[in-house]
């Protein structure tokens, strides 16, 4: 009997992590099955501490099911981190488990970092990577028991820069689409977005990682999602503090202007108090709330 124990053990603690895969609903998915576009062979060097993912040379989406109450809404979130890092924790689980206790299924995006020594060019390979996560969430639609009419994207800070370019370049496919897949995201989410690149306003840090390269005015201004609203570009909720001195508030507004200038429905809350990253104010509570109730009342048109 006691040489059984080890084989015991082992089993148990398969079985308990089949039990916890199944709680949390989770599932890791290569972003590309057939070769990352955009890259150069590179060995990884990839590292996650404390939640914080560094050297992301290989793009992932991790797929968060709710417990019940599916109700076929898909997003896709982009944590922030200045295009240096990405904060896949505070911005990212966390978040998509705050979906799930309302039905929605959540993919977290670990989209790659800007850097020359695994891609070709540094400034498209997130780009490319939100098109490959709206394209694989719609291909896949139907097996995930999803609505493809109702596929939205969120970011934070960097992050919500990548989500506010998805939604404002989706016209151009960057990656291979040879199906012909939409990818117009439905809705956005922002929450103290990094929206322009000029440098009366732009973010130096996510400037600086994003542009290394390529950081003339003409690619500033490619990137300066404000600049590419139009009457299609999808609708959009907005959180930013007042007191934000990372990413001042004017990028929220600037975007938020050009939005109900363009016909976009458009929602923001602005909140005297939070500074970047919402520490201790508004609480997820708080803010996470107006959201929910704006994606109650949204109407997403086709």
């Amino acid at each position: 009997m006691v040489k059984r124990y080890p084989f015991i053990k082992i089993i148990s603690i398969l079985c308990l992590q089949a039990i916890a895969s199944a709680v949390f609903g989770q599932e890791v998915i290569d972003l590309y099955a057939h070769g990352i576009p955009n890259s150069k062979e590179f060995p990884e060097e990839e590292t996650t501490v404390k939640g914080v993912a560094r050297m992301v040379s290989k793009p992932t989406l991790t797929m968060y099911k709710p417990h019940t109450n599916a109700n076929g809404t898909a997003v896709i979130i982009c944590p922030g981190g200045g295009y240096g890092v990405l904060v896949m924790d505070r911005e990212g689980e966390r978040i998509a488990k705050a979906f799930n206790e309302i039905g929605i299924t959540a993919f977290v995006l670990k989209y790659r970092l800007p850097n020359l020594k695994w891609m070709v060019d540094p400034s498209l390979g997130p780009l490319q990577d939100a098109q490959q996560a709206l394209l694989l969430v719609r291909e896949n639609a139907k097996r995930w028991n999803l609505d493809s009419n109702s596929v939205g994207i969120m970011g934070f800070s960097a992050g919500g820069h990548l989500a506010a370019t998805a939604g404002t370049h989706f016209e151009k496919s960057y990656i291979d689409n040879s199906a012909h897949i939409n990818l117009r995201p439905d809705f956005m989410i922002l929450v103290y977005p990094v929206i322009s690149m000029m440098d009366d306003i732009g973010h130096v840090g996510s400037r600086t990682n994003l542009l290394a390269v390529q950081n003339d005015d003409t690619t500033k201004l490619l990137f300066s999602n404000d600049e590419w609203v139009t009457s299609s570009t999808p609708p959009t909720f907005i959180t930013h503090a007042s007191d934000d001195v990372v990413v001042p508030v004017e990028h929220s507004m600037r975007f938020y202007n050009k939005l109900v200038t363009n016909g976009v429905s458009a929602e923001m809350h602005l909140y005297a108090h939070g500074g970047h990253g919402y520490g201790k104010e508004p609480s997820l509570e708080e803010w996470f709330g107006r959201c929910k109730l704006w994606l109650n009342g949204l109407r997403i048109t086709h």
